[in-house]
């Protein structure tokens, strides 16, 4: 069960550079072992009920949205200017840049899906900045993941893709699907990339099954800023090197990592969780039953507190 309701002790709006200014939070224990939470989608921002997986008492936790998402701005819900300098390198960048302004040494970095991707990365480059890893939704930086998200899971999803699929013009609808979707997001025309958004944001619910669909990308702005960014991102393989973390993996050596993974989520068919646990030298990997691809299961909920609270001891 997830730790009680709690409320940021301090937040504010870091410049980043480049015209960003990124939301950022904490919560708990200003003298708590620092833990920072990195968000899915890309896009999807940071939600209140991230801040429950860790002891309040123990804890100091760390809250922020990346680059055009959430409370950062500007919001790629409202410009296509948030698009720009909005790389995983200035991801990575403004990360280590709160990680300073707010004195801390060092922190365990906690995240899931492409908040999975982007802590790995942060974690191989920056080791010495690290004390444990906990991951959930797992994923990293292969193109065979975004192949399998965008285009091969079409087979056990035939409807839902079909209707995906035409959401593009038809001389596209074999190509890059992420690529065709990013132009009519970034189209003027309020139609257009609204339908877009609309048709992106109905195949990543089909992807999610057993998972009740997102109330937050009902809302037309959190859902056209999270189309635009994941579609920015997947258009340019996540702006990350092909299998970069798993050649990489080796630099974790001595840091404790916890991989949670639900059995019914469908990006395991990439094998990226066995991948991981043989890669990286003292990563355990827990296969979550019942659980799909969300923090959502009780049982998923227990893996990951379960995990926080041994590191806070």
């Amino acid at each position: 069960m997830r730790y009680p309701e709690l409320e940021p002790y301090d937040h504010g709006l870091l410049d980043v550079g480049d015209g960003h200014r990124v939301y950022w939070e904490t919560c708990g224990n200003p003298d708590g072992k620092p833990a920072v939470v990195l968000h899915g989608g890309p896009g999807t921002g940071c939600s209140t009920a991230m801040r429950r997986f860790f002891d309040p008492e123990r804890y100091r936790i760390v809250l922020f949205d990346q680059r055009g998402s959430g409370r950062s701005t500007p919001h790629a819900g409202d410009t296509v200017e948030a698009l720009t300098a909005n790389t995983a390198e200035h991801l990575l960048a403004d990360l280590e840049l709160l990680r300073t302004t707010l004195g801390i040494e060092k922190w365990l970095v906690f995240g899931g899906s492409w908040g999975c991707a982007l802590g790995l990365t942060y974690a191989v480059r920056h080791p010495g900045r690290v004390s444990e890893v906990v991951m959930m939704g797992l994923a990293t930086d292969r193109r065979a993941e975004i192949s399998l998200l965008t285009r091969d899971l079409g087979g056990m999803l035939p409807d839902a893709f079909a209707r995906f699929r035409e959401g593009v013009p038809e001389a596209e609808r074999d190509g890059d699907l992420a690529a065709a979707y990013h132009r009519l997001l970034l189209d003027p025309d309020p139609a257009v990339h609204e339908e877009a958004a609309r048709r992106w944001c109905a195949w990543e619910d089909a992807m999610l099954p057993g998972v009740p669909p997102s109330p937050l990308l009902a809302q037309p702005r959190p859902r056209l800023a999270f189309a635009r960014l994941v579609t920015h991102y997947f258009a340019h393989n996540c702006f990350l090197e092909d299998g970069a973390i798993l050649r990489q993996a080796g630099r974790l050596a001595g840091i404790p990592v916890v991989l949670a993974q639900g059995m019914l989520d469908l990006s395991s068919l990439a094998g990226t969780p066995w991948l991981l646990q043989q890669a990286l030298p003292d990563a355990e990997l827990v296969l979550v039953g019942g659980a799909g691809h969300t923090t959502a299961a009780p049982a998923m909920e227990d893996v990951l507190i379960g995990a926080t609270d041994r590191f806070a001891r």
